[in-house]
C-alpha cells in the first residue's frame, strides 16, 4: 500500500471525518423514555433504520433521518414529535471533526488531491467540510448523485465526475457496509478503514486499518 500513489484520496466524511453523533442525539432526547439498559439496542435499531431507509431511492437526508427515528419509536411503542424528530438534522451542520483529522488531512493534502463523498444534502456538508482542516478538490453528495451510499450508484457518480478508474483512488471510510464493501464490489482495491469502534473489522474486504487518520500519512508512505 505504502507504493500507491492514488489520483485522489476518496474520503467518507460523516463518523470518518466528522464526528458523527446521531446517537448522542437520541440518548439526550430520549432518556426520558427508554432506560439506561435499553438504549444501546434503541441506538442500534435507530443505525438500522437509518442504513434501510438509504437503500431506497433517494429523498432528501432531513426526510431519511426523520423517517428513521420515527419507525425506531413506533418499533419501541414510544411517542416523539415533529419538533424531536427534526433535531437530528438540524444538528448534523454543526458537528466537528476527530480531533486527529485537521494535522493528518494537512499532511496528505499537500501531495494528493483530496474529494468527499457524503451521505448528505447540499445544504449541509460545507459547513462541516469547513471544519477540517485541510483543501478539498472535490465534495459530492447523496443529492448530487440521487443515491445514497451503500448503493453502487453513489459510487459510480463519484468515479464518472472525477474522471477516473476504481483503480485510480483510495477510499477512507470508518465504515464496512456503507462504504468498503460497495467499494470492493466495485472494484476499489486501495482502501483504508478507519477503526473509529462503529463497526467491526472485516478483513475478507481487502484494505489497511488504521486507528484515526493519523495513521493516513503513514499509509502513504509519507
Amino acid at each position: 500500500m505504502s507504493t500507491f500513489k492514488p489520483k485522489f484520496i476518496t474520503f467518507d466524511c460523516y463518523g470518518t471525518l466528522t464526528r458523527f453523533q446521531m446517537a448522542e442525539t437520541a440518548q439526550k432526547i430520549y432518556a426520558d423514555r427508554i432506560s439506561a439498559e435499553d438504549m444501546p439496542f434503541f441506538l442500534r435499531q435507530f443505525a438500522a433504520y437509518r442504513l434501510d431507509e438509504v437503500l431506497d431511492q433517494w429523498k432528501p437526508y432531513e426526510q431519511v433521518c426523520k423517517n428513521a427515528i420515527t419507525r425506531t419509536c413506533a418499533r419501541w411503542g414510544i411517542q416523539t414529535n415533529d419538533e424531536e424528530t427534526g433535531a437530528f438534522y438540524k444538528a448534523v451542520p454543526t458537528w466537528g471533526p476527530h480531533a486527529d483529522v485537521p494535522a493528518g488531512l494537512s499532511k496528505v493534502a499537500k501531495e494528493f488531491p483530496l474529494v468527499i463523498f457524503s451521505n448528505a444534502d447540499d445544504s449541509q456538508i460545507m459547513h462541516n467540510v469547513e471544519q477540517l482542516g485541510a483543501p478539498f478538490h472535490k465534495v459530492f453528495t447523496a443529492q448530487q448523485a440521487q443515491a445514497y451510499k451503500p448503493r453502487l450508484r453513489a459510487f459510480e457518480y463519484m468515479l464518472d465526475n472525477l474522471n477516473c478508474n476504481p483503480e485510480d483512488v483510495l477510499h477512507v471510510s470508518s465504515s464496512l457496509r456503507y462504504d468498503l464493501m460497495p467499494a470492493a464490489d466495485m472494484g476499489i482495491k486501495n482502501k483504508v478503514f478507519v477503526a473509529r469502534g462503529h463497526e467491526p473489522s472485516t478483513p475478507f474486504y481487502g484494505y489497511t486499518e488504521i486507528k484515526d487518520i493519523s495513521g493516513l500519512p503513514g499509509v502513504l508512505g509519507l
